[in-house]
C-alpha cells in the first residue's frame, strides 16, 4: 500500500482506536498515550502491519503488542479511590478476557479478527468472551439513570439493564427532566443520548450532572460516534454507536460501573 493511501486509511481507523483504547484504559489521556505509541512503532517499523491485509486489524494487533508489553494502563499521576478500585478489581479479571471483550462487543470485530489481534486461537478468543461476560457482570449493581428521547429505546435500555440486575432510577428525555430526576435519586451510572426531546444537548445535560454529583460514570450512546472522537477536547470512556446491541450495552454497563473514570465534554 503506498505511504499516502496508508496514511489515510489509519487516519480512518485511528478514532476507533482510540475509542477503544479509553475504553480498555478507563482514561482518555492513558488510551491517547497507548495510540500515539502505536503510532510510533508503525512509523518505526511499517512492517508491523504487512502481516494484515486489513489495516484495522493491523492497527489494533499493533495496539496490542504493546499493550501485553505494559500490561497496565499509563500512570496519570496520583489515582483517585475510585481508579484504584478499579484497578484492583481489573487485576482480579481473568487475563485478556475485557480485551476480547471490548473488540467484540464495542468495536464488533468477529471472532476470527479478534483472534488475529490478539494472536489467539479463535476458540480462545471465544472462550475469553464468555469469561469476561461472567465475571464483570458478576461484579457489580447500582443504579442507573436513561436520559433518551427515543421512548421504544429508553425502555428497550431499560429492560436490559434491569435483567442485568440493576435499578432503573427513571428515563429523562430532556434536560430539565434530568437534572430534577438526578436530584430525586443519585444514580451510580448514566446511560445518556446526545440530542434530546425538546433540542437540548445530551452533553450539556451530563455536564451539569456531572457538576452536582461528582465522580458518576457516563455511557453515551449515539448514531454520530465520529462527531465525538475527533481528539480537539474531552471525550466519554464509554461510547456506543446506534444502532446498538445488547451485547455491547450489558458490555459498556458492566464495565462503566466498576471502571468509574468519567471525563466531562464541552458542548
Amino acid at each position: 500500500m503506498a505511504t499516502a493511501d496508508l496514511a489515510t486509511s489509519i487516519g480512518r481507523e485511528l478514532p476507533f482506536l482510540r475509542r477503544y483504547a479509553r475504553a480498555l484504559t478507563g482514561s482518555q489521556s492513558a488510551g491517547d498515550n497507548y495510540a500515539a505509541a502505536t503510532l510510533e512503532a508503525i512509523l518505526s517499523d511499517r512492517s508491523v502491519l504487512d502481516a494484515e491485509d486489513e489495516t484495522r486489524i493491523g492497527l489494533f494487533r499493533t495496539f496490542h503488542a504493546i499493550w501485553q508489553s505494559s500490561g497496565q494502563p499509563v500512570e496519570q499521576g496520583e489515582l483517585s479511590t475510585r481508579e484504584k478500585r478499579a484497578q484492583d478489581h481489573l487485576r482480579a479479571l481473568t487475563p485478556n478476557s475485557r480485551e476480547a471483550l471490548l473488540l467484540r462487543t464495542i468495536e464488533e470485530l468477529r471472532y476470527d479478527q479478534i483472534a488475529r489481534v490478539m494472536q489467539l486461537d479463535q476458540a480462545e478468543a471465544e472462550e475469553l468472551v464468555q469469561i469476561a461476560l461472567a465475571e464483570m457482570g458478576a461484579a457489580l449493581r447500582g443504579k442507573i439513570m436513561v436520559i433518551e428521547d427515543e421512548m421504544i429505546i429508553a425502555m428497550d435500555l431499560k429492560g436490559i439493564v434491569q435483567a442485568m440486575g440493576h435499578e432503573v432510577t427513571g428515563v429523562a428525555r430532556t434536560h430539565s427532566q434530568a437534572i430534577e430526576l438526578a436530584g430525586k435519586a443519585r444514580p451510580d451510572l448514566i446511560l445518556a443520548d446526545i440530542q434530546l426531546a425538546d433540542g437540548s444537548s445530551g452533553i450539556d445535560a451530563v455536564n451539569e450532572l456531572l457538576r452536582e454529583l461528582g465522580d458518576v460514570p457516563v455511557i453515551f450512546i449515539t448514531a454520530f460516534p465520529e462527531r465525538l472522537l475527533t481528539g480537539d477536547r474531552p471525550e466519554p470512556a464509554f461510547l456506543i454507536s446506534k444502532p446498538y446491541n445488547e451485547e455491547q450495552v450489558r458490555s459498556a454497563v458492566s464495565q462503566a460501573m466498576f471502571f468509574a473514570s468519567t471525563e466531562g465534554l464541552e458542548a
